[in-house]
């Protein structure tokens, strides 16, 4: 069996009115320049907003954020209560989804099956996901018992513009920056 070389395939799009059009090309790497950056998203994504109402090609302009830092807020003391409660909703969910396929798949009579199914599946998966919760959080032995969410956060956005649009770039926000 002789082996072929890895060839790229180029797949022809087919329009809404039913005509070929050639593929889009894939993002080309090259040099980048930064026209503006700035402590908050909205106004980097202001700048994008209004290159794209002036008409410039927005798919050779990139938002970077820099300098990322997670912040993780606590929002409360886990309990037993509070670690089966979340077990219970995280359980809830799935339990309902399975049984209602389950009684989709009923011949006799699929709504009422499905419904009475899907039902069982929240009240099980609850209670299984309920003693799952208690029993992870009796596994760490009080060394994390805090909920928490965390965020990754850039702390600046640079808006970046292929090299050689960029003068076009910067002309066109001439007035906001």
């Amino acid at each position: 069996m002789t082996e072929q070389p890895n060839t790229v395939r180029r797949v022809p799009v087919i329009a809404h009115d039913g005509a070929t059009a050639p593929p889009t090309p894939p993002p080309r790497p090259g040099p980048r320049r930064s026209i503006i950056s700035t402590a908050d998203y909205a106004t980097a994504e202001r700048i994008v907003d209004t290159l794209s109402d002036r008409g410039f090609p927005v798919e050779r302009v990139a938002i970077i954020g820099h300098d990322m830092q997670l912040v993780e807020q606590v929002t409360g003391r886990m309990t037993n209560g509070r670690a089966a409660w979340r077990g219970a909703l995280s359980g809830a969910l799935p339990g309902a989804l399975i049984g209602w396929i389950f009684g989709v798949f009923s011949w006799v009579n699929p709504l009422i099956a499905g419904l009475l199914l899907a039902l069982y599946g929240l009240v099980i998966g609850a209670v299984l996901g309920a003693i799952v919760g208690l029993i992870i959080h009796a596994m760490q032995g009080g060394r994390r018992d805090f909920a928490s969410v965390a965020v990754m956060r850039p702390q600046r956005y640079e808006v970046l513009v292929d090299a050689d649009v960029a003068d076009e770039a910067l002309r066109l926000l001439d007035k906001e920056i």
